[in-house]
């Protein structure tokens, strides 16, 4: 048995387990987007096609049937190997961040 880890990325039958829940949360609120942050996250609401560095900033159509946006998980810029790399993963970050923003009426 494989001991427990907290950063360990779910596999498709633990995704599919918590749809519901997922389903039941969105259902609660009312969303004008979904955003996804990584690729577990997006694919759960993309499907497995999705890819986070071809399709992030997008604004899709979710399988719930809502509009999303996928992008990359903060702690992927933090782990970035240089400086540079890491201004232009932030500066990414923060473009796909202003797509978000202006969907939802605010910038």
């Amino acid at each position: 048995m494989q001991p427990w880890r907290l950063h360990k990325k779910p596999n498709a039958g633990e995704i599919r387990a918590c749809a519901p829940w997922l389903g039941a949360e969105v259902a609660a609120v009312r969303l004008k987007l979904l955003v996804a942050l990584g690729a577990t996250g997006a694919q759960a609401l993309f499907g497995p096609s999705f890819r986070v560095l071809a399709q992030r900033g997008e604004v899709l159509s979710t399988l719930l049937g809502l509009a999303g946006l996928g992008t990359v998980h903060p702690s992927s810029i933090l782990r970035a190997p240089d400086e540079e790399a890491h201004q232009l993963a932030y500066r990414a970050f923060i473009k796909d961040r202003s797509v978000a923003a202006a969907v939802v009426g605010g910038g």
